[in-house]
């Protein structure tokens, strides 16, 4: 693996996410497992694909909203369907890990960017996935995913569920957001959420001119969009750095900052609006969706490891 960012890395999961994995559904009435079908999948921009899933168990899916994730379980190449050999929740983990490296199933954690119930009845949940060739499993299973094509996901059962990160506290009166474009379809959820003349500023850094998406929102949003001039590592992010603090932002008493993507860049991201914006760091919520130069099975097994960076948001800079 080089310093330059990989395709198998930009759809890497949450970091903080994976460490909970091993637990997820320990935690059950607030997770289990789900079988999902491919329905229909959109084509958003350049990097985006939308996969709308269906299935009877979705009756029982519970999201949060905002940027609720889940963990999906992607079969491996060749394979048309995931297979688990066990959804107990005390087996399944050690009888996933056990399978050969051939046919375990690739977990992923990805957004829910939407679940609804159609006019019909017909339980659906759309899930944006980043398009970046064959290096990824999950890009590589993502651009092949057809109608009936079915896989595996836990996710939550209850809509309270320590899975949606967005969490501003109360009296928060403006909220700053930064993301990448494996972030972006959390992003763009929580802009869906908020309330009419929310306060909002946000960057979104996005690899290509057609991936600046339309994001509807009832929020008072000013957005910046980012596109990825060339360069990676600290020339990367000191350009994105130069745009942040070039512009204004809301005069606030209490803001709140949401801050997801790359590891490396989100910490930079928290730096500035800690110690030169005045945002207490307490209410900054970061989240490492991927990191430059580890794969995503070099980050699972940090986390299986307890080596995951904590997201805490106390944690020091």
């Amino acid at each position: 693996m080089t310093a330059t960012a990989s395709a198998a890395t930009t759809e890497a999961a949450e970091t903080a996410e994976i460490a909970e994995i091993a637990e997820t559904a320990e935690d059950i009435p607030h997770f289990g497992f789900f079988e999902l079908e491919v329905l229909r999948t959109r084509r958003l921009g350049h990097s985006f694909l939308r996969i709308t899933f269906g299935g009877a168990s979705l009756a029982g899916f519970r999201s949060g909203g905002y940027d609720q994730s889940l963990s999906l379980f992607l079969p491996p190449a060749g394979r048309e369907h995931t297979v688990l050999p066990s959804t107990a929740e005390d087996t399944w983990f050690a009888q996933w890990r056990a399978m050969p490296d051939e046919e375990r199933p690739v977990m992923r954690s990805y957004t829910v960017r939407e679940q609804r119930r159609t006019p019909e009845g017909v339980d659906e949940v759309d899930i944006d996935f980043v398009l970046h060739g064959d290096a990824s499993p999950a890009s590589y299973w993502a651009g092949r995913a057809v109608t009936g094509r079915r896989i595996m996901a836990i996710g939550p059962m209850v809509a309270e569920n320590k899975s949606v990160r967005f969490q501003p506290p109360a009296g928060t009166d403006a909220i700053l957001m930064y993301a990448d474009e494996t972030a972006l379809p959390a992003a763009a959820a929580i802009l869906d959420r908020l309330a009419d003349g929310t306060r909002v500023k946000a960057w979104f850094e996005v690899p290509h001119e057609d991936d600046r998406l339309v994001l509807p929102t009832l929020a008072d949003a000013d957005i910046t969009w980012v596109v990825r001039a060339g360069g990676a590592g600290r020339e990367r992010t000191d350009h994105l750095l130069e745009v942040v603090r070039a512009a204004a932002i809301p005069a606030a008493e209490a803001p709140y900052a949401w801050i997801a993507g790359e590891a490396a860049t989100i910490r930079a991201v928290r730096r500035h609006f800690v110690q030169e914006r005045g945002v207490d760091r307490r209410a900054v919520r970061f989240t490492g969706y991927w990191r430059l130069g580890a794969s995503e099975e070099e980050l699972l097994a940090e986390a299986y490891a307890g080596r995951a960076p904590s997201e805490d948001p106390g944690a020091a800079l």
